[in-house]
């Protein structure tokens, strides 16, 4: 298969599960064409163990993961000074906003409460719950994705479940 091929197939899987991960078109857009690049570098050393999908799935996953612990990073060392224009001190930075297509308006909100606390979830179980919850990949398919066995995958799940649970409680409380 050629990556034009790859591209035209799998690219808005990739595409929608990068939204699912920074909630921003933008952003997503850019993962997307981040994974081509690396699925064109390596395509020669695909090992067909497993599915494209499956490989592609993974390296979403990671390019995804890459992307928001760069962004982490970026705004660990930002300075106040630099969120404003110094000529004017107008605001220079506007949060991306959540622009993932078919929400409805007014849950909006809530829906981005939601994938902020998703986001909090640790690596792992943040990837499940996006693969088996939001994606709807059976357990098996996402244990696959994920090079892990079925049980720990729904172990994943019931703690990411659990977790979220207890920040709704936290943040209502």
């Amino acid at each position: 298969m050629t990556i034009d091929e790859l591209y035209a197939k799998h690219s808005g899987m990739v595409y929608n599960l990068a939204l699912h991960y920074v909630q921003n078109s933008e952003d997503a857009q850019e993962i997307t064409q981040d994974v081509f690049v690396a699925v064109y570098q390596s395509l020669e050393g695909y090992q067909k163990t497993s599915s494209i999908s499956t490989w592609m799935y993974r390296i979403t996953i990671n390019k995804s993961l890459d992307f928001l612990k760069a962004r982490q990073r970026k705004k660990r060392f930002a300075f106040l000074t630099s969120l404003f224009f110094p000529d004017s001190n107008e605001l220079r930075y506007n949060p991306p906003e959540h622009n993932h297509p078919g929400i409805v308006l007014e849950h909006k909100e809530a829906l981005e409460a939601l994938f902020k606390k998703i986001n909090d979830l640790p690596d792992n179980q943040r990837t499940a719950l996006i693969l088996h919850k939001i994606e709807q990949k059976p357990q098996a398919e996402v244990a696959e994705i994920m090079n892990l066995s079925t049980k720990a995958v729904e172990s994943l799940i019931q703690r990411a479940k659990t977790n979220l649970s207890k920040m709704m409680d936290t943040s209502e409380g």
